[in-house]
């Protein structure tokens, strides 16, 4: 039995480096940044990165963002789902993109179902209506018409005070 060689020149260290960072790099998983979590009609303060001089939000129906001074971001959950929020700088570099998660209200609640339909029930310390998405559309509609009432009342009693 004889041995024979492959013509051609071994492959140097370099070469065994850069396979070696290639093969971790495919092997590695990439970590993502954990998402943002808001719950529904509440707000959250995020810290945008320097440089941020455009602040995009993919769905504005599931999550809002206002901008503030100092680089900060309040995110307020408008609707339940996921978005992304995603921060270019001038040049339209990202400098972030991060999952925003909009869940349900945490407070103490009551829903009472009547065949079909729905109804929610803020349980702090009394229940009372709560104005929740996914509830019979006749329920909604009439605890919204109480509460925009009731702001607008707020609003005229405030602007009344001022003005004496």
């Amino acid at each position: 039995m004889t041995a024979s060689c492959v013509a051609g020149r071994a492959p140097s260290p370099l070469r065994w480096l850069l396979g070696a960072l290639v093969l971790i790099a495919i092997a590695t998983p990439t970590v993502a940044a954990e998402p943002i979590v808001v719950a529904l009609d509440q707000a959250r303060i995020i810290k945008l990165p320097d440089r941020a001089a455009t602040v995009v939000i993919g769905n504005p129906l599931i999550a809002d963002l206002s901008l503030q001074h100092s680089g900060i971001g309040v995110i307020t959950g408008k609707s339940y789902g996921s978005t992304n929020v995603v921060a270019l700088d001038r040049a339209g570099a990202v400098l972030m993109e991060r999952t925003i998660e909009v869940t349900g209200p945490s407070d103490p609640i009551v829903v009472v179902y009547r065949g079909a339909t729905r109804e929610t029930y803020s349980c702090t310390p009394d229940c009372s209506r709560r104005l929740t998405l996914g509830d019979f559309p006749d329920y909604f509609d009439k605890t919204l018409s109480e509460i925009t009432t009731r702001d607008a009342q707020s609003a005229g009693i405030a602007a009344s005070s001022a003005a004496h």
